[in-house]
């Protein structure tokens, strides 16, 4: 039986880590998801992300770029991280690959993943196309 506090594996954009944990990465220019909503999203945008119905937090981040306060981001990553624990954890950008990869691939390393193999775990687990642009790799293999 699923845990109802956290997500179906089964469902597409689900990112299991190695613990065990499970993030939903997305992109918001596409519809939302069926199934059940988030319990909190961390939004990745250049610009103030859309009102939602759950707990959210923001980073701002321009689109191929990097964030805009990297400290800020880290801990963002390690609240996304310790709330997945026990909570559905949405993380999202425009078209859920870039930001939304290199996210994830940050959360992989605070989950034990090596920094230099990060985004290949993102891209065999997640989406082949995630962290499009080699500064978003170079900042994943600086969190080491």
């Amino acid at each position: 039986m699923t845990d109802p506090t956290t997500w179906d594996p089964s469902t597409p954009g689900i990112l299991r880590l190695p613990s065990g944990r499970l993030l939903r990465g997305r992109g918001l220019s596409r519809p939302t998801p069926p199934g059940p909503q988030p319990t909190f999203g961390l939004y990745l945008l250049d610009d103030r992300p859309p009102h939602v119905d759950w707990p959210s937090r923001w980073v701002r981040w321009p689109d191929f770029g990097l964030p805009a306060d990297r400290a800020d981001a880290a801990d963002a990553f390690h609240e996304a991280w310790e709330r997945s624990a026990t909570e559905r954890v949405e993380l999202a950008c425009a078209g859920g690959w870039g930001r939304t990869g290199t996210s994830l691939a940050c959360i992989a390393v605070l989950d034990g993943v090596p920094a230099a193999e990060a985004v290949a775990y993102v891209r065999e687990h997640y989406d082949p196309h995630a962290v499009e642009t080699p500064e978003q790799r170079e900042f994943v293999e600086r969190l080491a």
